[in-house]
């Protein structure tokens, strides 16, 4: 009996040890065996009593566990507790910061003085420096926000997927009224290239929602618009104060004479953008339910967007905020190579400066590489090295392309760091870098994967249940670097540098409203 007891002790602890370690609940774990076996998964209070050595798991549910794990079902068996690595290693490398000494200099009342003066010089507004801040923000919380995910879940009741019928409902119960304009789009045009913008919808204070006719035949993207400023309606009282959403134009586009002073002004109207564009996911995507299709799907993006009817770059920002794997980053871009939305949560080094126009990004991230090319098969996967100095890291992205509601091309790409996942499975990731990096520099940069390298990487796949981890496998690895001038190859890549500006939309919505008081719509 005391033989049994102890194997049943040290099964338990490995099992507690390696779930909390791979941030899963029992409830997860519950759900992922169920996939495999739903007749005889075990339950959640089953599989606590398991961990606290009250029960034996049968054979065929230890070897349901297992294979969530991707470990043998003797690895539980054995009196080895080693986990993983310890803790101070598995975590990630996080952004770069500037340590605020002598902090007198860094008082409230010296900012406030010195931050208008120093974005007038540096040709950023007040906006954009408040967006900036806003996402320091939010990739030091993890894009965790429990306090905006449960008003979502109070006001959707987690119904998922949503409905169009469901979003006109609530806006009923809130007092939203729906009005509908014409606006074709607006094409802007230098020697290089040509823009298309397009106004989608804006906010009207206390209760008008303006959306252009053209997303009546696009339900994704009318879903996140209406539920955006649903959201905004909620959180902050309808006050007005939020951007209007386009197509085709950035938040982070500097026109000439623009006012570059920060004011309270433009940090609320940056933070209220963020928090409804939050609340549109929250309330669209519902953490748990959304994050139980993620893993039966195994985060297939095209098909999410095809049965949740929402656009592949809604669904990929969602799974930064849902997933248990924390290390994430996400990409959006346009041509030439503007970046239009950035999170990087994984810490991974960012290939520009301040968030506009990426002028000598390295032209083998998959994120500038695919955007311009005439022919892309979509959607790709990438194994990429970055080197950044003496660091060097590795990740994996899924990027997709298409057209925005103006008809520009656009990118999405999807990442996430691979160390960590590779340390918490005992793998130690520095010979597996060091290896692939080694085969990239003899073959011009980029390698075939062998097939040791491909096993231990597969198993991440497999355990994070995320499909195009393995299908990356298949394509060559690549070195990358944050800027092409500091391109660690030993054959040298050198991308063109191009420069282009476009146009505001502020004026659309005002003709808009002045058809309104025309009694024109």
């Amino acid at each position: 009996m005391s033989t049994l007891y102890r194997k049943s002790h040290l099964l338990g602890t490995k099992l507690k040890n390696i779930r909390r370690l791979n941030k899963l609940t029992l409830e997860d774990l519950s759900e992922r065996c169920s996939q495999q076996s739903p007749k005889n998964a075990p339950s959640v209070s089953y599989l606590s009593m398991i961990e606290n050595g009250k029960r034996l798991p049968s054979e065929e549910v230890l070897k349901q566990i297992a294979v969530v794990f991707q470990k043998d079902s003797s690895w539980f068996m054995d009196e080895n507790l080693d986990i993983g690595l310890p803790e101070s290693e598995v975590k990630t490398k996080k952004n770069k910061s500037l340590p605020l000494e002598p902090r007198f200099l860094y008082s409230k009342e010296l900012l406030e003085g010195a931050i208008p003066e120093l974005l007038d010089q540096s040709g950023i507004s007040g906006r954009q420096f408040a967006q900036l801040l806003i996402r320091s923000y939010q990739e030091a919380n993890y894009n965790r926000f429990p306090d905006i995910e449960k008003v979502a879940d109070e006001v959707g009741q987690n119904l998922f997927p949503l409905k169009i019928s469901d979003i006109k409902k609530l806006y009923k119960a809130n007092g939203l009224k729906i009005k509908w304009f014409k606006q074709n789009r607006v094409t802007t045009s230098t020697p290089q290239m040509e823009n298309k913008m397009l106004l989608r919808s804006f906010y009207e204070s206390p209760s008008e929602v303006y959306i252009n006719e053209s997303l009546k035949k696009d339900k994704q993207r009318l879903k996140y618009d209406l539920t955006a400023h649903l959201g905004h309606k909620i959180l902050h009282q309808g006050d007005g104060l939020r951007s209007i959403i386009s197509s085709g134009s950035s938040t982070f586009d500097v026109h000439d004479g623009q006012e570059n002073v920060s004011s309270s002004h433009d940090v609320l109207m940056a933070w209220h953008d963020f928090e409804s564009s939050f609340f549109a996911g929250a309330l669209l995507c519902p953490r748990k339910p959304f994050r139980s299709y993620l893993i039966k799907k195994e985060h297939d993006m095209l098909v999410a967007a095809k049965d949740l009817e929402l656009s592949p770059a809604h669904v990929m920002r969602r799974v930064t905020a849902v997933s248990n794997y924390i290390h994430w980053h996400y990409f959006e871009a346009y041509q030439p190579g503007y970046l239009s939305a950035v999170y990087r949560g994984n810490g991974i080094t960012l290939p520009f400066g301040n968030m506009s126009m990426a002028t000598n990004p390295c032209p083998n991230w998959a994120v500038f590489s695919l955007l311009n090319q005439s022919y892309v098969h979509n959607p790709q996967s990438q194994i990429s090295i970055l080197k950044d100095g003496e660091q060097t890291y590795l990740y994996c992205c899924y990027s997709i392309r298409r057209k925005d509601l103006a008809g520009n091309l656009k990118l999405y790409s999807l990442g996430i760091d691979l160390v960590p996942a590779l340390k918490n499975q005992g793998v130690d990731p520095s010979e597996i870098i060091k290896d692939l990096e080694s085969s990239c520099q003899k073959n011009g940069g980029e390698t075939e994967i062998n097939n040791s390298i491909k096993s231990s990487i597969k198993k991440i796949g497999n355990i994070l249940r995320i499909h195009w981890i393995r299908d990356s496998l298949e394509n060559t690895a690549k070195i990358i670097c944050p800027k092409s001038p500091l391109c660690p190859r030993d054959n040298k890549c050198k991308p063109a540098q191009k420069d282009y500006n476009f146009n505001e939309m502020e004026e659309l919505r005002e003709n808009i409203l002045l058809l309104k008081k025309a009694k024109l719509i």
